[in-house]
């Protein structure tokens, strides 16, 4: 199947990021968001953007206009239709996320494929909210998405080859790497390396052992990640860390990840990282 328009659900961060990685690749794309506000924020933030690309001359102004013009903004499923693949970005709620694909798989036709970019959970779960679940498969980009080259692409239980195939040809028109992973188990790849890593970085913090800016020192120079494990959290959300570590804990019926008391209190006490204005940087203030 040809891959010409691209719907996206959700323009939140990562939803907008994925509707502009879309059209910067020259596909048309269908943004849709439950209210106008929602919407108009993701293209306000995919402009914002692309201005720092016209002002580091990796894009023209006359680019950055094509680009948005590729893009049809809406706050209606139905307008989706036109689509041959939709990638769903809403919150990172099971519930929410099974009833959208109900939605859409009774509006849209039997060839589309529908994509998840949850980072965590199940896709056969998903799936299994329609009745197309050879073509439901998880779509995991990672923050922010224009700028970060890999796509994991998760198999549920009942996915195709042909599916699988279809999105590794899709992503890599995208200009993404992918990696396939044949498990639908939770956090697929990355994340459950990654969620382990945080749980006992807060683990130190909470000790006493070192400072939240001498972890993510060590973590940075010792292991050279780009960033560390504290200014990660913060910048992602510490709430999204929450409840994937609650979701992980249930899934696997494993106490190793169950969220340490201090991610707790950030998230009671609403410090949900710097882009909501706290985080592990300033817990304590």
């Amino acid at each position: 199947m040809s891959i010409k328009i691209v719907g996206v659900v959700g323009a939140g961060a990562m939803g907008s990021g994925i509707a502009n990685v879309a059209a910067l690749a020259g596909f048309k794309v269908i943004l849709r968001d439950i209210e106008d506000k929602f919407v108009q924020n993701g293209l306000a933030r995919i402009e914002k953007f692309m201005d720092k690309s016209v002002a580091k001359g990796k894009i023209s102004i006359e680019q950055k206009a094509e680009i948005l013009e590729r893009i049809r903004p809406t706050t209606s499923l139905e307008d989706l239709k036109e689509a041959d693949i939709i990638i769903e970005a809403v919150i990172e709620n099971l519930e929410v996320k099974k009833d959208v694909f109900s939605k859409l798989d009774e509006i849209l036709p039997d060839h589309v494929i529908l994509a998840t970019n949850t980072s965590s959970m199940s896709i056969t779960e998903i799936a299994s909210s329609t009745k197309r679940p050879d073509r439901v498969a998880g779509m995991h980009f990672f923050n922010p998405a224009q700028l970060m080259k890999l796509v994991e692409i998760v198999r549920g239980f009942h996915t195709s080859d042909e599916t699988t195939e279809e999105i590794k040809a899709f992503a890599k028109q995208l200009n993404k790497e992918s990696v396939v992973v044949n498990k639908d188990t939770p956090g697929f790849i990355v994340n459950r390396i990654m969620i382990p890593q945080f749980i006992e970085a807060i683990k130190l913090l909470e000790e006493g052992v070192a400072s939240a800016e001498d972890i993510d020192k060590a973590v940075t120079l010792g292991l050279n990640y780009p960033m560390g494990p504290f200014t990660l959290q913060d910048y992602a959300g510490v709430d999204i860390g929450y409840y994937v570590m609650e979701y992980f804990k249930e899934e696997f019926n494993d106490n190793r990840f169950a969220p340490p008391l201090l991610i707790k209190q950030l998230v009671k006490a609403g410090k949900l990282g710097k882009k909501t204005g706290g985080g592990f940087y300033d817990y304590d203030k």
